[in-house]
């Protein structure tokens, strides 16, 4: 951060930032952590409660989520480049049977 000259506002430079940094990152780290585990036990306490004959793991729900999320994001990137495609391709000029760029 120093070489890049960042900074973070109200907080001294050098050890009270990475002190600052550390305790921001433990109070963001420790309650994704619970998520996580909530999330992947849900599904084997439920099954359990349910008497389901199959069984179904939260790893494979977070796998399942993961891939959704990941296939939502690459289909808005899609779209996002579909429209500045359209876009450039109005400022093109035909000139003698080639195309150019204004």
């Amino acid at each position: 951060m120093k070489k890049q000259g960042g900074f973070i506002p109200g907080v001294k430079p050098g050890a009270a930032t990475a002190d600052y940094i550390d305790e921001v990152l433990s109070r963001i780290t420790f309650p994704g952590a619970i998520f996580l585990t909530i999330i992947a036990m849900l599904p084997i306490v439920v099954s359990n409660i349910l008497n389901m004959p199959f069984g179904f793991g939260g790893t494979a729900l977070l796998i399942v989520v993961g891939v959704a999320l990941d296939t939502v994001q690459q289909v808005q990137q899609h779209l996002l480049l579909r429209h500045y495609d359209g876009f450039m391709k109005e400022g093109r000029v035909k000139f003698r049977g080639r195309r150019q760029y204004m």
